[in-house]
């Protein structure tokens, strides 16, 4: 595939937090989407893979995700996934569960639960 084929993918510009997974790391990276399509994906991090490591990538209301490094420059880098996804349910509000993310599940005042009084 030449340089310039794959330009012509649909991109959404959008900011998103996502956790990214390196194989034989321990520690998840938290990154920033700067841009999202079907077949991949732009992130900003500390991210330090070369072009052709394979990650995984745990994207709001889409989940794990597997690919590889397309491309890194400074902080930045291309994911190309695996297999293509729908951008769009990364946009929807987020949906709070057992796999949601603790970065993207929402912040509220925490109100301390009612305790029964004793009587003396």
């Amino acid at each position: 595939m030449a340089e310039d084929d794959h330009r012509h993918i649909s991109r959404d510009s959008l900011f998103l937090m996502a956790e990214l997974r390196v194989p034989g790391q321990e520690e998840l990276i938290r990154v920033k989407v700067r841009n999202l399509s079907a077949g991949g994906m732009m992130a900003e991090g500390p991210v330090r893979a070369v072009r052709g490591t394979l990650v995984e990538v745990n994207i709001r209301n889409v989940g794990w995700v597997e690919g590889a490094i397309a491309w890194a420059q400074g902080d930045r880098c291309g994911i190309a996934f695996s297999e293509d996804i729908d951008p769009i349910i990364a946009r929807s509000p987020v949906v709070i569960g057992e796999g949601t993310p603790r970065f993207v599940k929402p912040v509220g005042q925490w109100v301390e639960p009612k305790r029964l009084q004793r009587k003396i």
